[in-house]
């Protein structure tokens, strides 16, 4: 994540912010720009039109933009073209809470924050969006849902995501996790492994990887019924740490890739912050286009895991970063890199395709 501040006194703010704590100017996140900006109403108050603030400290005369329709109910901040309009983010879910589920709808603004997150790291790496809205037909899409009276399985199917709500419950999601023996469980980890398995054809049939990709993680067409029976009946190999990231990761090669897809936005996004923050200065940037260069992240990675556990043991609280990367895990987070960075050139080639050539 990048670091953001407030064009009018210029005190950093947060990538969630709808309003500057220090000197109360307005701000919403332009996705275009991947930015967040100060912004002043403009007249109706209630149209939720705004005007981007300027180096001089005025409205300009950039375009009027709109705030989010889910600013309210998802405490939204991004910022639309058009009145009335769902941001990037918020028009991939397609169901959520009933609008009198008061419970249900606070979960739902604090999913919705985290998926705002995701999104915003599919932007920075270039990765294709397409919802089911524009791409009915393998377009991405969430179902946030709150259980209820029906049990809510958390998963993807045909490129639809759904999350179990009782996810933003922190008290809920902590009892699992222990009862699972998981070192790390939140809810954009979940969104980000999730949305690995809507991305695996993108990245990996769609660019021609498969056969490395079996080489690395295995063939994915091994049964996955009894890939899941074995491994809850069984559990992980003994030596499962030496090769993959999570014990979940041994269950199937589609959970292997999904857990190295989600440690790998883990330590793009988090090693973006680090770099914004001048905590480490010569870290690559998101997406760079070599290994060479997320090599180089990594290299800077592994001690600066151990400073952000060293300080939470000073504060007596647990490790920030529970996970051992070895040179297998490593192996598999360069090649989802390798794999990111062929996705995202063919993107930009067929996108190259499709503008039409200057008359003669």
């Amino acid at each position: 994540m990048r670091t953001f501040h407030c064009t009018v006194c210029e005190q950093m703010v947060f990538f969630e912010n709808s309003l500057c704590l220090h000197c109360l100017s307005g701000l919403g996140f332009d996705p275009d720009r991947r930015e967040v900006v100060t912004v002043v109403l403009e007249e109706p108050l209630d149209s939720g039109a705004v005007r981007r603030v300027g180096d001089d400290k005025l409205a300009t005369d950039e375009p009027v933009q709109y705030r989010c329709t889910n600013d309210v109910i998802a405490k939204c901040n991004w910022l639309v073209p058009a009145p009335g309009k769902l941001c990037v983010s918020c028009a991939l879910t397609q169901t959520r809470p009933d609008d009198g589920d008061d419970g249900a709808l606070a979960e739902f603004a604090d999913a919705e924050a985290a998926k705002r997150r995701l999104v915003f790291t599919l932007l920075e790496l270039r990765l294709p969006i397409e919802g089911h809205r524009t791409k009915p037909d393998g377009g991405l899409a969430f179902d946030l849902l709150s259980p209820g009276k029906r049990p809510v399985q958390t998963g993807h199917a045909d490129g639809v995501i759904t999350l179990n709500l009782d996810e933003a419950n922190d008290a809920h999601r902590e009892q699992v996790r222990s009862q699972m023996g998981e070192p790390y469980r939140t809810l954009l980890g979940h969104f980000r492994h999730e949305v690995g398995h809507y991305y695996w054809p993108i990245v990996i049939e769609q660019t021609g990887l498969i056969d490395d990709y079996r080489k690395l993680f295995g063939d994915e067409r091994e049964d996955y019924g009894k890939a899941l029976e074995r491994h809850y009946e069984e559990g992980p190999p003994v030596d499962w740490a030496k090769s993959h990231v999570s014990s979940y990761a041994t269950m199937h090669p589609w959970e292997d890739w999904a857990e190295t897809w989600a440690h790998y936005l883990h330590i793009v996004d988090t090693s973006q912050t680090a770099a914004a923050h001048e905590l480490q200065t010569d870290l690559a940037r998101p997406g760079d286009t070599t290994d060479l260069g997320f090599r180089m992240t990594l290299r800077n990675w592994i001690p600066f895991t151990y400073a952000m556990n060293a300080i939470c043991r000073s504060m007596g609280i647990a490790d920030l970063y529970p996970f051992v990367i070895t040179k297998d895990v490593i192996t598999k987070l360069v090649f989802v890199d390798r794999a990111v960075t062929s996705a995202r050139f063919a993107a930009a080639k067929k996108a190259a395709a499709q503008v039409p050539a200057p008359p003669a």
